[in-house]
């Protein structure tokens, strides 16, 4: 059978980068985003229940960085449609050996990628180009109870924004800095 996706390990467990595969011709390109069958293993017994869509319109501009508790985790498939973004994932999982551990791939439009990101872990972007638009799809619907965040300016994250980080919402610079109390998050 072909598959339309490669299915890419990162250094944490659990994380994974899916490199789309275009066909394209002479009038362009036809493109699969998510396939059920090709990449239920991502996310056994579950489906896709929410898809999401933004534009951010400048570059340098950061969200995030957000998670669910559980029971409302959700695992997400995040994809960059237009522009460029250095995508983050930081590892919440308590009885994870990469707990706290972040890593970032840069998804664009030019490179086809998809950055899975699994339950326990939360997420932001920085626009590292103008005009931006991502596209989401989620396992679970969005719990404003739920939501949980960590401040993308964590010393103890430590995270390597490309650039200076700017436009944060009222709500993610609100985020406080990690402490002692943090023990993440169990499944």
């Amino acid at each position: 059978m072909s598959t339309r996706f490669d299915i890419l390990n990162t250094p944490i467990a659990g994380l994974r980068l899916l490199q789309r595969k275009p066909i394209g011709d002479s009038r362009g390109y036809l493109e699969r985003l998510f396939c059920a069958k090709e990449l239920q293993s991502l996310i056994p017994g579950k489906n896709i229940m929410q898809v999401n869509h933004t534009l951010t319109e400048n570059a340098g501009m950061v969200r995030g960085l957000h998670f669910q508790h559980p029971p409302y985790a959700e695992t997400k498939f995040v994809s960059c449609l237009r522009g460029e973004v250095f995508d983050v994932a930081v590892d919440l999982r308590h009885d994870s050996p990469t707990f706290l551990h972040w890593h970032a791939e840069r998804l664009s439009e030019e490179n086809h990628k998809t950055l899975v990101i699994p339950e326990g872990f939360s997420h932001g972007f920085q626009t590292l180009t103008d005009d931006c638009e991502m596209l989401y799809f989620h396992t679970a619907t969005y719990q404003a109870s739920a939501e949980g965040g960590l401040n993308v300016q964590d010393p103890k994250l430590a995270i390597a924004w490309p650039l200076p980080v700017l436009g944060l919402s009222s709500r993610d610079a609100a985020h406080p800095f990690l402490n002692s109390d943090f023990t993440g998050v169990t499944l």
